[in-house]
Parts: structure tokens; C-alpha cells; sequence
């Protein structure tokens, strides 16, 4: 183009040179248009170049735009997805925790209901507990007072160390050796031994929450030939000799046939060594035992 306008303003000059029919003032004047138009259309061609470039930045803009939208598209579509799925995981969980409420509201319920029961099991024992300590301290006491009713009965035979009285872990024993109640060899209660008895019994007839057993003892030397019909061994004997003490307690006595019972150790729990004469004559005894009663056994 701007070729063109050159030769159209070269042109003009030779036209209007040759023909002479102009002055040259209006030569010159057609001239400086010519040059103005030759770089107005420079400018416009540089305009016109910048255009083009401006157009193609453009669709390189509007290329990147769109590529952008249809990333923003798929962003666009991917997020309702993920909303759909995160919606549906509420919900779900909605769902989960509306029935763990329902679950932790039961569970409270049966909590707080074992809490009262095992606090009213908690008062009950408590209570339980202090009656049972009040009531052992009350045979704590009893057995205490046994004991010092025998020791001042006994206290002769005690002195003389043919009866000895123990208490241990609420069992009072009163131990008597062989020769205060039999004969060698006998299992009938000499009237010296009924004396002793009598006075025993009286005491423990009293102590109606205990259980009386009284337990047959002996040496180790076996039972000689002449009482071998009678008695066949020492378990024998230690047993007749408890029957004995029994009976009398019962019978003469009159404590309760339940609280009483008979047990026969033979030479199976001595108390001394056998291998002298003082240990089998201290192994020789007669055992009354007061045992608690069972709390089955008790009564009201």
C-alpha cells in the first residue's frame, strides 16, 4: 500500500512537470501532501501490524482462556462430584452418630442404673460388714470371757500344767492330758475327771454361738495285746475316749447333740516327741474345741 501511494505521488509530480500547466508552489504544495499521505499510511500500516499482533495475542489469551474455563469446567464438575460424595458421607454419618446417640442414651441409662444398684450393694455391704464387726467384737468378747471363766475355774490344773487353754483365730482350745480323765489303757472318765469336766462344760454350755468338738489323742505305742479285743488300735481308743467326753457333755450336761462332735487323731498329731516319757504323756490328751458356727448353723 504504501508503495502504491508513492508511485501515485511520483507520478503526480512528473504529470504536473511535463504537462506545465502548474506553478511550482502548487507543486510543491501537492507534493508535501503526497509525503503526508505516504506517512500516514506508514502509520497506518505499523497500526495495522500492531492490530495484527494484538489480534493474535489475543487468540493466544482466548486459547488460554477457554483451555482455563474448560479446566475450571472439569474442577467444576469434579468438586460437585466430591460434593455429592462428601453430602452423601454426612449424611451417613448423620446417620451413624443419630444411632450412637440412641446407643450411648441406652448405655447411659443401664450406667447410671448399675452405678444405683452396686451403690445400694455398696450400702448393704457396708452396713453387712459393720454388723459382722460388731458382732465379732462381740465373740471376741465372749470368747475372751470363756477363756477367763476357764482359766479361773482351771486354774489349778492349769498350774499343775495338766490343762492348758489357747485361743487362736477365734478357736478356744482347752487341752487336758490323759491321766486327769482315764485310767492307762481306759476310755471311762474317772470321777476326778467328771469334777473337771463338769466344770468345763458348765462354761461352754454357755457359749451357744460355738460348736464344742472334742478330739481323741494318744502316744504312738501301739495297744497292747490284752486290750487288742477292745480296742484294736490307738485310733480306737482316741475315739472312745472322745465318745466319752461327749456323752458326759450331753447327757450329764445337757448341751445340744448338733453342737457337738467327735474326732479321733490316734498318734497322728502329736504334740511332743514320742521318744520320751513326758512327751508321750503330754501327746495323751483329750482336745475341746469351740469352733464357730456356720453361718447356716447359727440361729436367729
Amino acid at each position: 500500500m504504501r508503495m502504491t501511494l508513492q508511485l501515485v505521488a511520483t507520478s503526480l509530480a512528473l504529470f504536473f512537470l511535463t504537462t506545465g500547466c502548474v506553478s511550482q508552489s502548487v507543486f510543491q504544495r501537492k507534493s508535501d501532501e503526497a509525503d503526508h499521505y505516504a506517512a500516514l499510511s506508514r502509520n497506518l500500516e505499523q497500526d495495522y501490524a500492531k492490530i495484527l499482533e494484538q489480534q493474535k495475542q489475543m487468540a493466544l489469551r482466548y486459547d488460554e482462556i477457554a483451555r482455563q474455563m474448560e479446566d475450571a469446567r472439569a474442577s467444576s464438575a469434579a468438586l460437585r462430584q466430591d460434593n455429592l460424595r462428601a453430602k452423601a458421607d454426612i449424611e451417613r454419618l448423620e446417620k451413624i452418630l443419630a444411632d450412637r446417640s440412641d446407643e450411648t442414651g441406652t448405655a447411659m441409662t443401664d450406667l447410671r442404673q448399675t452405678i444405683d444398684r452396686l451403690e445400694e450393694e455398696k450400702r448393704q455391704l457396708t452396713a453387712q460388714l459393720e454388723q459382722e464387726h460388731l458382732a465379732r467384737q462381740a465373740r471376741i468378747a465372749q470368747l475372751k470371757t470363756t477363756y477367763d471363766d476357764l482359766v479361773g475355774k482351771l486354774e489349778t490344773e492349769i498350774k499343775r500344767g495338766d490343762v492348758t487353754i489357747s485361743e487362736l483365730q477365734g478357736r478356744l482350745t482347752v487341752n487336758m492330758v490323759e491321766k486327769i480323765l482315764f485310767d492307762s489303757g481306759k476310755a471311762e472318765i474317772k470321777p476326778a475327771g467328771l469334777n473337771i469336766l463338769k466344770r468345763i462344760g458348765t462354761i461352754l454350755k454357755d457359749t451357744s454361738d460355738k460348736n464344742i468338738r472334742v478330739e481323741g489323742h494318744t502316744d504312738n505305742i501301739p495297744i497292747s495285746t490284752r486290750l487288742k479285743d477292745t480296742y484294736p488300735s490307738n485310733w480306737e481308743l482316741s475315739s472312745a475316749r472322745a465318745g466319752s467326753v461327749v456323752h458326759f457333755l450331753q447327757e450329764i450336761l445337757e448341751i445340744p447333740g448338733e453342737r457337738l462332735s467327735i474326732c479321733a487323731f490316734g498318734p497322728y498329731q502329736p504334740i511332743a516327741e514320742n521318744a520320751t516319757s513326758s512327751g508321750r504323756a503330754q501327746n495323751r490328751r483329750i482336745q475341746i474345741v469351740l469352733i464357730p458356727m456356720e453361718k447356716s448353723e447359727s440361729k436367729p
